[in-house]
């Protein structure tokens, strides 16, 4: 079995395009901040959902960590209408 060092990031290594690798931890980002915040407030799926404007199957994908299902800009959304700006930290 070979061995592969990793360039600090999984989404580094599974992805040549840096843009693409770079986009993929933005959005991993957004969703633990989505579900740290529904954790931390104790609240089932259906009342996250109502608060960020999405359907209850939104909030499940986000808690089973279904990327691919999302663009940035609705994670974005969905952080910002119950007030996380998760990025504005980010280095």
């Amino acid at each position: 079995m070979s061995r592969r060092i990793t360039k600090g990031s999984v989404f580094d290594t599974i992805e040549d395009d840096a843009g693409v690798a770079e986009q993929l931890k933005i959005k991993a980002a957004l969703m633990d901040c989505i579900r740290a915040y529904i954790k931390d407030n104790e609240l089932t799926q259906q009342e996250a959902a109502d608060l960020m404007g999405v359907q209850r199957s939104r909030i499940g994908d986000v808690s089973r960590g279904h990327i691919s299902v999302f663009s940035i800009d609705s994670l974005v959304a969905m952080a910002a209408r119950v007030g996380l700006h998760p990025l504005k930290f980010a280095a």
